[in-house]
């Protein structure tokens, strides 16, 4: 595991293929407790081409000072992220006068 949030990744090599790939990552919370969600391909090791895109949400604890990862939820079509995007955005209206987006936020860093 990783002592820093920017060296975690979901890429994963085996037997020297890249068979997780890493296409983009955004850091949604930093400190003891962060969450990461990332946008990656699997190689499909029958045809030896990857897949269409998924996105993984990631939450790792810092522990000994070293992030390890505790949940994860794999969004695994572009169908489920739009529908879940659309009801996020319902929730969530534009300008909702709700509770601070600070809420989730820890306050320490890496």
């Amino acid at each position: 595991m990783a002592e820093n949030i920017d060296d975690l990744t979901i890429a994963f090599y085996q037997d020297d293929r890249n068979v997780i790939k890493e296409l983009e990552k955004i850091v949604l919370t930093r400190g003891n407790w962060t969450t990461i969600m990332y946008k990656f391909q699997e190689l499909n090791k029958k045809t030896d081409e990857y897949e269409a895109p998924k996105v993984s949400i990631r939450r790792y604890q810092k522990r000994g000072g070293v992030y390890k990862q505790q949940s994860k939820f794999n969004i695994s079509s572009a169908k489920q992220g739009r529908e879940m995007a659309k009801i996020l955005v319902n929730w969530f209206p534009e300008g909702d006068s709700g509770a601070s987006d600070s809420s989730d936020a820890d306050s320490s860093e890496d």
